[in-house]
């Protein structure tokens, strides 16, 4: 059954939520001028509040040795949780933290993502993913960009990927499994609810993305109660999953000066201010990453009344725009 709750009522127990996760993770990396952690949900594992996204923006530095280089800076400045996939490239991203992987493995939280909805297939690809990781194990591996209600019933068909990744995680080929989603948090709720998943990941910003199912496709409605942050994000608490906050600056959507406009610190405060263990960003250049390690030792959360006008503003400018560009987007 989904849950009914108001922004206001979610805004404030959120709030509440984030500033006692920032204490229970802050004191030590505040004594010590390191990265602030988080436990992530029920699988108890400790991981930095910023993770290093290794999608489309590590692309963007052009070739393997300066994506390494990147990779190494933000192991270097406290980030514990790299984020890759095969659809990154085909396994291009994949091969290049296996560069990192093979001397720094212990250092940090491995989890990557498979697109495939056949089970077979999923397990072909997965074979290379250790290869290219250069691990036996991986952390984490997500079902990749949950769609809609059809994609769904593939991922749990009787041969989908999910009986495949149930089987690895039987095998500890991964400690743990998840589902993704910047799209339809109506369908990643029920994704939720009906299966056995340790963590999640979905866009979770303050311009409140996600749109709503309707029967004939997708629903374009700006209002507010239509988002993962009032659909999937409580569901997921319940379970006490792993929760991973993406898109939270709208690969840059959201950046900039004008009124329904933020800076990079904002948005990222707003969203480590709900009850997620870390923001999943991607980081084109060197200094974005030095920036936002710098913000990560540093945090404190938002209040309440300071998330709920926050959000008003950057959902009114932006949350038709960022829902239409994500229905169909795919972060190769």
């Amino acid at each position: 059954m989904t849950d009914k709750i108001s922004r206001r009522e979610f805004l404030e127990k959120s709030a509440v939520a984030g500033a006692a996760a920032a204490v229970l993770g802050s004191h030590a990396a505040e004594a010590s001028g390191a990265m602030q952690t988080r436990i992530l949900g029920k699988t108890g594992a400790r991981v930095s509040i910023v993770a290093f996204g290794c999608g489309s923006r590590l692309s963007m530095y052009g070739g393997e040795s300066a994506a390494v280089a990147a990779i190494n800076l933000a192991l270097d400045s406290g980030i514990s949780y790299l984020d890759t996939a095969y659809g990154y490239g085909q396994g291009q991203s994949e091969t290049w933290v296996g560069q990192v992987a093979k001397t720094r493995r212990k250092e940090f939280f491995l989890a990557t993502k498979i697109e495939p909805r056949d089970g077979d297939a999923a397990m072909r690809i997965l074979e290379g993913s250790l290869k290219r990781l250069q691990t036996d194990q991986i952390d984490l591996i997500h079902v990749h960009a949950l769609h809609n209600a059809d994609d769904l019933a593939k991922v749990e068909a009787k041969d989908g990927v999910l009986n495949a990744l149930y089987k690895l995680r039987e095998q500890k080929v991964t400690r743990f499994i998840g589902i993704t989603s910047h799209y339809n948090p109506a369908v990643l709720q029920t994704a939720i609810e009906r299966h056995d998943f340790d963590c999640v990941q979905m866009a979770l910003n303050a311009a409140m993305q996600g749109m709503t199912s309707g029967s004939h496709g997708m629903d374009l409605n700006p209002s507010m109660s239509s988002s993962f942050q009032l659909t999937a994000l409580p569901t997921a608490r319940k379970k006490n999953m792993g929760i991973l906050a993406m898109k939270v600056m709208g690969q840059e959507g959201l950046l900039g000066s004008g009124p329904s406009k933020s800076d990079a610190a904002n948005l990222l405060r707003y969203t480590l201010s709900l009850p997620v263990a870390a923001a999943v960003v991607g980081m084109p250049t060197l200094d974005m990453i030095r920036r936002n390690a710098a913000f990560g030792r540093t945090f404190s959360a938002m209040s309440a009344g300071q998330m709920e006008k926050f959000s008003g503003r950057m959902a009114v400018g932006n949350k038709l725009a960022l829902d239409l560009k994500f229905s169909n987007h795919r972060d190769a």
